[in-house]
Protein backbone atom coordinates (compact mmCIF):
# COMPACT_ATOMS: atom_id res chain seq x y z
CA UNK A 1 0.00 0.00 0.00
CA UNK A 2 1.30 3.43 -0.91
CA UNK A 3 1.08 6.56 1.15
CA UNK A 4 -2.15 8.42 0.57
CA UNK A 5 -2.58 12.11 1.32
CA UNK A 6 -6.27 12.10 0.45
CA UNK A 7 -9.14 9.72 1.06
CA UNK A 8 -12.45 10.07 -0.77
CA UNK A 9 -15.53 8.22 0.44
CA UNK A 10 -17.62 7.70 -2.67
CA UNK A 11 -21.21 6.58 -3.06
CA UNK A 12 -24.21 7.11 -5.29
CA UNK A 13 -25.70 10.35 -3.93
CA UNK A 14 -22.92 11.51 -1.64
CA UNK A 15 -25.23 12.79 1.10
CA UNK A 16 -25.70 9.86 3.50
CA UNK A 17 -23.07 7.19 4.26
CA UNK A 18 -20.27 9.10 2.56
CA UNK A 19 -20.40 12.25 4.74
CA UNK A 20 -20.96 10.09 7.83
CA UNK A 21 -17.77 8.16 6.99
CA UNK A 22 -15.94 11.40 6.19
CA UNK A 23 -16.87 13.04 9.48
CA UNK A 24 -15.96 9.94 11.51
CA UNK A 25 -12.63 9.70 9.69
CA UNK A 26 -11.89 13.40 10.20
CA UNK A 27 -12.36 12.92 13.94
CA UNK A 28 -9.90 10.01 13.84
CA UNK A 29 -7.21 11.65 11.68
CA UNK A 30 -6.92 14.67 13.96
CA UNK A 31 -3.46 15.66 12.74
CA UNK A 32 -4.93 16.85 9.43
CA UNK A 33 -2.14 15.16 7.46
CA UNK A 34 -4.71 13.39 5.30
CA UNK A 35 -7.39 15.30 3.39
CA UNK A 36 -10.71 13.50 3.82
CA UNK A 37 -13.59 14.12 1.43
CA UNK A 38 -16.92 12.65 0.45
CA UNK A 39 -18.29 12.55 -3.07
CA UNK A 40 -21.30 11.25 -4.95
CA UNK A 41 -21.37 9.65 -8.35
CA UNK A 42 -24.81 11.06 -9.19
CA UNK A 43 -25.06 14.61 -7.84
CA UNK A 44 -27.18 16.85 -10.07
CA UNK A 45 -27.09 19.72 -7.57
CA UNK A 46 -25.57 20.14 -4.10
CA UNK A 47 -27.85 18.59 -1.49
CA UNK A 48 -27.66 18.88 2.28
CA UNK A 49 -26.85 15.80 4.31
CA UNK A 50 -29.69 13.34 4.76
CA UNK A 51 -31.64 14.61 7.81
CA UNK A 52 -31.69 11.28 9.64
CA UNK A 53 -27.95 10.78 9.06
CA UNK A 54 -27.32 14.28 10.40
CA UNK A 55 -29.51 13.62 13.45
CA UNK A 56 -27.62 10.39 14.23
CA UNK A 57 -24.24 12.12 13.91
CA UNK A 58 -25.29 15.01 16.15
CA UNK A 59 -26.78 12.65 18.76
CA UNK A 60 -23.40 10.86 18.84
CA UNK A 61 -21.50 14.10 19.39
CA UNK A 62 -20.15 14.47 15.85
CA UNK A 63 -19.92 18.06 14.64
CA UNK A 64 -21.86 18.66 11.43
CA UNK A 65 -21.14 21.92 9.58
CA UNK A 66 -23.32 22.99 6.63
CA UNK A 67 -22.54 19.92 4.54
CA UNK A 68 -23.59 19.74 0.89
CA UNK A 69 -22.96 16.85 -1.49
CA UNK A 70 -20.26 17.22 -4.16
CA UNK A 71 -20.04 15.32 -7.46
CA UNK A 72 -17.01 13.09 -8.10
CA UNK A 73 -14.97 14.40 -11.04
CA UNK A 74 -11.72 13.68 -12.86
CA UNK A 75 -10.11 16.50 -10.81
CA UNK A 76 -10.58 14.41 -7.65
CA UNK A 77 -8.18 11.77 -8.98
CA UNK A 78 -4.58 12.40 -7.99
CA UNK A 79 -1.77 9.85 -7.59
CA UNK A 80 -1.98 10.08 -3.78
CA UNK A 81 -5.78 9.63 -3.54
CA UNK A 82 -7.42 6.53 -2.10
CA UNK A 83 -11.03 6.14 -3.23
CA UNK A 84 -13.21 4.06 -0.93
CA UNK A 85 -16.65 3.24 -2.30
CA UNK A 86 -19.70 2.26 -0.30
CA UNK A 87 -20.36 -0.78 -2.50
CA UNK A 88 -19.11 -2.99 -5.31
CA UNK A 89 -21.58 -1.60 -7.85
CA UNK A 90 -20.26 1.94 -7.35
CA UNK A 91 -16.66 0.72 -7.56
CA UNK A 92 -17.31 -0.95 -10.92
CA UNK A 93 -19.16 2.09 -12.30
CA UNK A 94 -16.32 4.39 -11.26
CA UNK A 95 -13.65 2.13 -12.79
CA UNK A 96 -15.52 2.18 -16.13
CA UNK A 97 -16.25 5.93 -16.05
CA UNK A 98 -12.78 7.01 -14.86
CA UNK A 99 -10.13 4.83 -16.53
CA UNK A 100 -7.33 7.02 -15.12
CA UNK A 101 -7.88 5.47 -11.66
CA UNK A 102 -5.21 2.88 -10.90
CA UNK A 103 -6.64 -0.44 -9.59
CA UNK A 104 -4.88 -0.07 -6.23
CA UNK A 105 -6.44 3.39 -5.75
CA UNK A 106 -10.04 2.23 -5.53
CA UNK A 107 -11.63 -0.28 -3.21
CA UNK A 108 -14.90 -0.97 -1.44
CA UNK A 109 -14.49 0.44 2.08
CA UNK A 110 -15.44 -2.79 3.84
CA UNK A 111 -13.22 -4.92 1.56
CA UNK A 112 -10.30 -2.59 2.26
CA UNK A 113 -10.55 -3.16 6.02
CA UNK A 114 -11.23 -6.90 5.69
CA UNK A 115 -14.95 -7.03 6.45
CA UNK A 116 -17.28 -9.39 4.62
CA UNK A 117 -20.44 -7.28 4.50
CA UNK A 118 -20.89 -3.87 2.92
CA UNK A 119 -22.26 -1.00 5.00
CA UNK A 120 -26.05 -1.17 4.57
CA UNK A 121 -27.67 1.89 2.98
CA UNK A 122 -30.39 2.94 5.46
CA UNK A 123 -32.06 5.36 3.01
CA UNK A 124 -35.81 5.44 3.61
CA UNK A 125 -35.49 3.36 6.77
CA UNK A 126 -36.14 4.13 10.40
CA UNK A 127 -33.91 6.28 12.59
CA UNK A 128 -32.78 3.01 14.19
CA UNK A 129 -31.53 1.81 10.77
CA UNK A 130 -29.50 5.01 10.44
CA UNK A 131 -28.11 4.44 13.93
CA UNK A 132 -27.03 0.93 12.96
CA UNK A 133 -25.39 2.33 9.82
CA UNK A 134 -23.51 4.84 11.99
CA UNK A 135 -22.29 2.09 14.34
CA UNK A 136 -21.11 -0.03 11.38
CA UNK A 137 -19.29 2.94 9.88
CA UNK A 138 -17.70 3.79 13.22
CA UNK A 139 -16.26 0.27 13.58
CA UNK A 140 -15.12 0.22 9.95
CA UNK A 141 -13.47 3.65 10.16
CA UNK A 142 -11.56 2.56 13.31
CA UNK A 143 -10.14 -0.34 11.27
CA UNK A 144 -9.36 2.00 8.38
CA UNK A 145 -7.46 4.40 10.64
CA UNK A 146 -5.37 1.54 12.00
CA UNK A 147 -4.55 0.29 8.47
CA UNK A 148 -3.65 3.77 7.19
CA UNK A 149 -1.53 4.58 10.26
CA UNK A 150 0.34 1.29 10.03
CA UNK A 151 1.02 1.93 6.35
CA UNK A 152 2.87 5.19 7.03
Amino acid sequence: MGLYNRIIFLGRSGNLREPMAMMLAKESFMDGQIEILSRGLVVSFPEPMNQKAEAVLISNGVTVNNFTSTPFTEKDITPDTLILTMGREIKERVKKSFPSIRPEQIEVLTDYVGEELEIIDPYGGTLTAYGLCYESLKRTIKKLVKIINEGE
